[in-house]
């Protein structure tokens, strides 16, 4: 039995700049925390011949062309050697709930598949082949940042130029910065799970249009990725936070389908009781609500009362890894 293991992510800045529409014209900033909450993948070689997969469906065919989940055929066909293979899924915390859980479970499948036939691959290999399969191969309206802080791990910045080559770095910041980080972030689910498709294709369309609106939201968004950077690097966690709330200010104009009335509302309580700012991960529409605050044992308590669940993390160092 091989297992593999895949962190999910949470965006720090620059969320959005790195779908192929926007980085083809004006390139891309973002900087991206990997979480110790997991995707895992487990491949084992069936006594039978046969392809056996179990998801949230379980299926049971004869060849790759027969199966029905699209990134586990588009992987398997291009990397399974023979039709034997058992592959299982397992998740810490529910998809379509904006912590990138696709991109996690491209890179841990790919990486597993790899494993099973005794070959090797590099984690810019990894993270790239991810991205074309979901993005060139199967035409899903997503972004690079997902597969690569998967890959990477850490609290990492990245920047794609205009040809789609990117760049990785650790982000430069302290031992003390990094803790406050990790004490005073907080995560809550909105109790809403969502399909980013309808929010990013949107944003992919408007972008290919050139439309000034949506191209000047994203300038502005990486700028603000950029000022983040700067603004951690100094150490000034209280000014991230504020940068956090103009971020969600701005992501908010993207689309109608970015939040709903329930979330202003838990958005809004939150401001007024101990976050310094906050914003909604991944595309929009639903998932968990991230905020800052220095009081963070305040903002727990008052959220708590609003029956919010939190799901309380650290930061993974690893990326994806074989841990079986």
């Amino acid at each position: 039995m091989i297992i593999i293991r895949s962190p999910l992510r949470i965006s720090i800045g620059g969320g959005g700049t790195d779908i192929p529409s926007y980085y083809q014209k004006k390139g891309s900033f973002f900087i991206s925390a990997a979480i110790n909450k997991y995707v895992y993948v487990t491949l084992t070689r069936p006594f039978e011949k046969g392809i056996y997969l179990k998801y949230s469906k379980i299926e049971k065919v004869k060849s790759i062309n027969e199966i029905s989940h699209k990134i586990i055929k588009e992987v398997l066909k291009q990397e399974l050697l023979e039709n034997r293979i058992e592959i299982t899924t397992l998740t810490d915390i529910p998809t379509k709930t904006g912590l990138g859980s696709s991109g996690s479970f491209s890179t841990a499948l790919i990486k597993g598949v790899y494993v099973y036939n005794d070959k090797s691959i590099n984690k810019m290999q990894l993270a790239e082949k991810a991205c074309e399969i979901e993005i060139n191969k199967l035409k899903q309206p997503s972004g690079k940042q997902d597969q690569y802080i998967s890959v990477f791990g850490g609290i990492s910045e990245f920047r794609i130029n205009k040809n789609g080559i990117v760049k990785i770095n650790k982000l430069n910041i302290s031992e003390d910065t990094y803790i406050n980080l990790e004490r005073n972030l907080l995560l809550f689910f909105t109790g809403f799970s969502r399909n980013s498709s309808l929010i990013l294709n949107e944003q992919d369309k408007k972008t290919k249009k050139n439309e000034y609106d949506m191209i000047r939201n994203l300038d502005y968004v990486k700028s603000l990725g950029l000022e983040i950077k700067r603004e951690l690097v100094k150490g000034n966690c209280d000014s991230f936070a504020r940068l956090m709330n103009s971020h969600w200010q701005y992501k908010l104009k993207r689309s109608k389908n970015m939040s709903n009335k329930t979330i202003n509302e838990i958005y809004n309580f939150a401001m007024k009781n101990g976050a310094l700012g906050g914003k909604l991960i991944g595309a929009g529409g639903g998932g968990f609500l991230l905020f800052y605050a220095n009081s963070p044992n305040q903002l727990r308590k008052a959220l708590t009362k609003k029956k919010l669940e939190e799901v309380k993390f650290k930061f993974d160092t690893e990326g994806v890894k074989q841990i079986f």
